[in-house]
This record gives structure tokens, C-alpha cells and sequence, in this order.
């Protein structure tokens, strides 16, 4: 016999709630607090948005995908050609120095401090699911 039936429907309410996330594959929207986060946002923000275009493409889902694939943004056709894959290596080498990786793209910021690379393409692969 069950003789607190609201805790019972709370819990059971709740185990279901955590079973339809679990099996949706979402994943935990990052904390205020992450590093990457923290870094993409005071570094990347003035030119980039996750899921708009801004000067820069969106960058949701960047890690995996084909650099100069997004239909709907102008890249530099060094970019569109240059037939990269956004690996952690790949990003680690762009964000520090654009021009060095694929001469004539139209990036010009770089990332000098290596730490705060990592955490931006940690925060990115994140983001992306991988």
C-alpha cells in the first residue's frame, strides 16, 4: 500500500521526465560558469552567434562539419575550397592563426592563449554533440 500517493506521482513524474530526456539524446545545457563559454562569448561573440549569422558564420555544430558549408553565409572561396573538416585539431590551428591554416580567408582574429583555444573548441564540440 502506498500512503504518500503526491510523492509517489512526484517521483514517478520525475523518473519519466528524466527517461524521456536520457532517450531524446539531449545533453545538459552548459553551466553560466564553463570556461568555454566564458572564453567564446568574451572572444568569439563580437562577429559569431551559435545559430544566426552575424559577420561570421553560426557556429553551433561547427565541430564535424565542413569549413565554408553553410549555404547561407558568403565565405571567402579559400574557406569554401579549402575542403577541412572542423576537427579539434583543425580549430586549435585556425583560432591560432587563420591566416597561416587557409591563406586568403577572411578571418583576421586570433586566439593566442592555448588554454583558452581548448576550452573554446571543448565548449564547440560540446555544443555540437560530439
Amino acid at each position: 500500500m502506498i500512503r504518500n500517493r503526491p510523492l509517489t506521482f512526484l517521483i514517478v513524474l520525475g523518473f519519466s521526465a528524466w527517461l524521456a530526456y536520457v532517450g531524446s539524446g539531449s545533453r545538459p545545457l552548459l553551466a553560466q560558469n564553463d570556461p568555454g563559454r566564458q572564453s567564446f562569448e568574451k572572444r568569439c561573440t563580437g562577429c559569431h552567434a551559435l545559430d544566426t549569422e552575424k559577420a561570421g558564420p553560426r557556429l553551433r555544430g561547427v565541430y564535424g562539419r565542413r569549413a565554408g558549408s553553410i549555404p547561407s553565409f558568403p565565405y571567402s572561396e579559400a574557406l569554401r575550397k579549402s575542403a577541412i573538416t572542423w576537427s579539434g585539431d583543425a580549430l586549435d590551428k585556425w583560432l591560432t592563426d587563420p591566416d597561416a591554416f587557409i591563406p586568403d580567408n577572411d578571418m583576421a582574429f586570433r586566439v593566442t592563449n592555448p588554454e583558452e583555444r581548448a576550452a573554446i573548441i571543448g565548449y564547440l564540440k560540446e555544443l555540437s554533440g560530439k
